[in-house]
């Protein structure tokens, strides 16, 4: 197949937070003649989508139903042939975790235009919960990992990054929570500060903090469940060394 004046645009819609979407997206968006989206697009950016758009749920559900990657590769062939502004809107950044690279490469093979939109991703959310991924000092990096690999398994990348002195991101752990507290364990660090952050930056997030020892019980006593994020490291309790530090200062 060979189309012409036909583009496809691979746009990542954020954390949900409709304020956090880039000019550039928004753009895109409200011009689109189609839109394919995802599970973790977000009703108020769904809302955004122009009235006269064709729409298209091509989500997967955590660990229930999905729309399979081929499904979602026929849909691109059908109507990037027959409109020329086909958005592909992906909750987070297209190209962390989120397989839109695999969608850019089955575009370029037949032969449409692909622009790629980033997105800012759900880690750089948690911020807003005034915890940062980096801070002078406390933090030398950040590893950002998958704790479910394709075929299923745990990624064993968490390893290496349980002996750095960086903070670690987990996407896609709340299945993985004992096997990740019991890696960090086996390593002696079992009461490193850790932080499971659910629905960043909407109205309805829900978080928890702990040692990470305590993963599985602290997502139980707060009902956390997808989508989350799991930060591990001492940048989460920078929070409260600060307020300790202040409450120390004032103190006559």
């Amino acid at each position: 197949m060979k189309t012409c004046n036909k583009k496809l645009f691979i746009v990542g819609s954020g954390p949900g937070n409709v304020d956090l979407l880039t000019v550039k997206s928004l753009r895109i968006i409200k011009k689109a003649q189609v839109v394919l989206y995802d599970n973790l697009v977000s009703a108020e950016i769904l809302k955004i989508i122009p009235k006269d758009c064709i729409t298209c749920y091509v989500g997967k559900d955590p660990y229930g139903a999905y729309v399979s990657q081929q499904k979602i590769h026929d849909f691109i062939t059908h109507y990037c042939g027959r409109y020329d502004r086909v958005v592909r809107l992906k909750g987070g950044d297209p190209y962390i975790f989120g397989r839109g690279f695999e969608e850019w490469m089955y575009a370029k093979q037949i032969g449409i235009e692909v622009e790629y939109v980033p997105g800012i991703s759900s880690m750089q959310g948690v911020g807003m919960s005034e915890i940062p991924l980096t801070h002078r000092g406390t933090s030398d990096g950040v590893w950002a990992l998958t704790a479910m690999k394709q075929d299923g398994s745990f990624s064993k990348d968490l390893q290496l990054a349980v002996q750095s002195r960086s903070t670690i991101v987990i996407y896609m752990g709340m299945r993985k929570l004992d096997e990740i507290a019991r890696m960090f364990v086996l390593y002696g660090k079992g009461d490193t500060p850790a932080a499971i952050i659910q629905h960043a930056t909407l109205p309805q997030q829900k978080q928890a903090l702990c040692k990470v020892a305590d993963l599985v019980s602290a997502s139980q006593e707060h009902a956390l469940g997808h989508p989350a994020i799991i930060v591990i490291g001492e940048v989460v309790n920078l929070q409260y060394a600060r307020a300790l530090a202040a409450k120390d200062r004032c103190v006559v």
